[in-house]
């Protein structure tokens, strides 16, 4: 199936997307309609253009690929699946996912990888080619972020403040030789050991082959693995321990 979306309204787009038949759908011309894939399985979506909000919300195995940048909250709660960003996504992207994989090309906004949850087999993976902004992984529960800093531009950071906040499970993978300055302090970061980047080299291998890049070359550069110290990160904060 093929829409030209256009200024076609976000609820009639989406409805035209869950009731095809059809598990290969292709998006033209998107402007900004939101909830794309939202709650979907079984579909592989090709969008060409940005989608608005919460694409990929709460979807239980959708496959999407976005030709293009994505607004906020792409992947919010989703459960299973793949996205693929061939631009840069907005701020909360990866929001309390609990399943599934994102893989962005370039950059990401605030709060991204937010509540980051895990549970068992599920395991979510949030993979980033360029930089974040601030309060990556704030509350982050479980799940593993990679941030990567390929091709920054100037003096740009990679993660702006309060990295990691609240963080109490999962990991988070920065490709820097400078750590920033404003860790928490339930966070423990340390170089990133051999094993440690065994585990996200299938992720590394697959966002190469997606986006075209150097898989020597990222693992030339020096890794830093953040996990939290505690599992109860307010824990001075409380009257009764």
């Amino acid at each position: 199936m093929k829409i030209t979306a256009g200024d076609m309204h976000f609820q009639e787009l989406n409805t035209a997307v869950r009731n095809t038949p059809d598990t290969e759908i292709e998006i033209d011309n998107c402007i900004g309609q939101r909830y794309i894939g939202a709650g979907l399985s079984g579909k592989h979506i090709v969008i060409h253009g940005t989608p608005g909000n919460a694409l990929g919300a709460y979807q239980d195995g959708c496959d999407i690929d976005v030709h293009g940048n994505a607004q906020d909250a792409t992947g919010d709660t989703m459960n299973e699946g793949t996205i693929t960003i061939y631009g840069s996504s907005g701020d909360a992207t990866g929001y309390a996912m609990r399943g599934g994989r994102i893989f962005v090309k370039g950059s990401i906004g605030y709060r991204a990888g937010i509540h980051m949850k895990a549970y068992k087999e599920k395991q979510p993976k949030l993979v980033v080619g360029g930089c974040a902004g601030s309060f990556l992984g704030e509350y982050q529960a479980g799940g593993i972020i990679i941030l990567l800093g390929l091709h920054k531009e100037g003096n740009r950071p990679l993660v702006g403040n309060f990295c990691g906040t609240g963080m109490h499970g999962g990991k988070m993978f920065l490709r820097t030789d400078m750590l920033p300055a404003d860790l928490p302090q339930q966070v423990k970061a340390v170089d990133a050991s051999e094993e440690d980047l065994a585990e996200i080299k299938p992720l590394l291998q697959e966002f190469c082959e997606k986006f075209g890049e150097n898989m020597e070359e990222i693992l030339s550069a020096h890794f830093f693995v953040l996990t939290p110290d505690t599992a109860n990160p307010y824990k001075a904060l409380y009257t009764r321990n």
